[in-house]
């Protein structure tokens, strides 16, 4: 008897242990051969007017020679709630892709490079920007009515065993930008990062800032604080990031895409006929919006707009656009190097108060799914990129990218050359059901979850991606 309660005190202790960790849902869905499977990222704790801006890595994800077909995340609480963005505001998120060598561990939560060049290589996609904006995925606030799912017959190829150097593996890294606005003086000062609002005069790398930056990331990096209200007080939150990945298991039947981000201020030049010879690309992957004193008294029709033109190296169908902006954004459009349109995307403003609609800020922006074949770009086609913002204030840090996945051109698929281009207004992520039924199925699952979780969790801290 003594032996049986010794055993039942030991699968209690092993159920309340399980059920107090933080980590992923373990089960995988399977709908029609398309897996999915949720995950959280480590823990980050925010109090008013703090920031994080961390760099997880090894995080979990889908292993093996896969296609991804969907990335969703969303900032939750500790119980799982979604966490609306005038009280947390995600700045960014963007997952990429590295290998690592086997047998190699990178430190946590370290700022300086920490481990040799050799042993960590990073996955970029296609392009075009030089050392930044190299993620595969990437959304702000518009992240949970983004929709960001790849089409059939396409796929993201990822885990191809052919492209893993020997003695590598395949890894993945997260970074979450985010800013805990409750209490702030002037939240869209402190989501648009005014140095003075943060009280700083160098950078995260303990660099000066540069003459006339009065506003962008470089002011608002880890650990640092907005201004808050005299008096204001609350509580410390925990938080995670909660990504739900859809993938299937790679065939021959998939298509490849591969993955290019723009961005309107690449200082990148065609070459100039008499040299031949055509400017780097270097992103700043920031600007700032002037004000605009409108003279019949208003400021509604004040448009501040931004554009570049830029060489695609490699040409394709294009199977998905969208653009990314922050507050103050009125749309984009990606045009070709005849004029045609090959890409719109126009933001999504929030009108209330719950996570996903919360007023003021851009909650999602629409997005472009061309029927195979309708929209093609051509080798080295120059492209012509513009960003919409409203001037009647200032902004400062707004970007101002454009996604695209674009597939080899392929005479199957190309058969509707003037179809009409398929646009999807907004997506809503699907919250999952926490409570009861997930306590329900805890029980049932905790002693295998215990036991699979011996090692914590591994993440780590590095300025890789922006």
């Amino acid at each position: 008897m003594e032996h049986c309660s010794q055993v039942w005190l030991v699968c209690l202790v092993t159920l309340l242990v399980a059920l107090s960790l933080p980590n992923s849902q373990a089960h995988v869905k399977n709908e029609n051969g398309v897996k999915s499977s949720t995950f959280l990222s480590p823990k980050f704790v925010l109090g008013p007017g703090s920031v994080v801006d961390q760099y997880y890595y090894n995080i979990e994800f889908p292993r093996g020679h896969i296609a991804l077909k969907n990335f969703n995340a969303e900032v939750v609480d500790e119980a799982g709630n979604p966490i609306p963005l005038h009280e947390t505001y995600l700045h960014h998120w963007v997952v990429a892709s590295y290998h690592q060598r086997k047998g190699i561990e990178v430190p946590k939560y370290n700022e300086s490079v920490g481990f040799h060049q050799s042993d960590v290589i990073m996955v970029r996609n296609s392009g075009l920007c030089g050392t930044s904006l190299g993620q595969y995925f990437g959304l702000g606030s518009e992240t949970r009515r983004t929709a960001t799912h790849v089409p059939d017959p396409y796929g993201i190829e990822v885990g191809n065993p052919a492209e893993i150097p020997p003695g590598y593996e395949e890894r993945w890294m997260l970074n979450v930008h985010a800013i805990d606005t409750r209490g702030v003086e002037d939240r869209l000062g402190c989501t648009e990062c005014r140095c003075d609002l943060y009280n700083v005069t160098k950078d995260g790398r303990g660099q000066p800032l540069r003459p006339g930056y009065i506003g962008g990331f470089r002011c608002c990096y880890d650990q640092t604080h907005c201004r808050v209200r005299e008096g204001f007080e609350s509580a410390h939150i925990g938080l995670y990031m909660r990504y739900t990945v859809k993938w299937v298991d790679w065939d021959n039947s998939i298509v490849p895409v591969s993955i290019y981000i723009f961005d309107v201020t690449d200082t990148w030049r065609k070459s100039d006929d008499s040299t031949g010879l055509s400017t780097k690309h270097q992103c700043l992957v920031e600007y700032d919006v002037e004000f605009c004193s409108a003279t019949n008294g208003t400021n509604d029709d004040c448009i501040d707009t931004k554009s570049v033109s830029l060489s695609m190296p490699t040409g394709g169908n294009v199977i998905y656009g969208v653009a990314h902006q922050h507050t103050g954004g009125m749309g984009s459009a990606l045009y070709g190097e005849d004029g045609r349109l090959i890409c719109s995307s126009i933001p999504t403003y929030g009108r209330g108060k719950e996570a996903g609609d919360e007023a003021g800020y851009i909650v999602g922006m629409s997005t472009c799914y061309p029927h195979p074949g309708s929209v093609k770009i051509f080798d080295g086609e120059t492209l012509l990129l513009v960003s919409n913002y409203s001037s009647g204030q200032r902004h400062t840090g707004v970007m101002g990218l454009f996604y695209i996945l674009v597939a080899n051109a392929s005479p199957e698929l190309n058969v509707f050359p003037q179809a009409p281009i398929e646009k999807h207004g907004e997506m809503t992520l699907p919250i999952s059901l926490w409570g009861v039924a997930l306590f329900g199925v805890a029980i049932a699952i905790a002693v295998v979850v215990a036991y699979r979780r011996r090692s914590e969790r591994e993440d780590g801290y590095q300025s890789i991606v922006m």
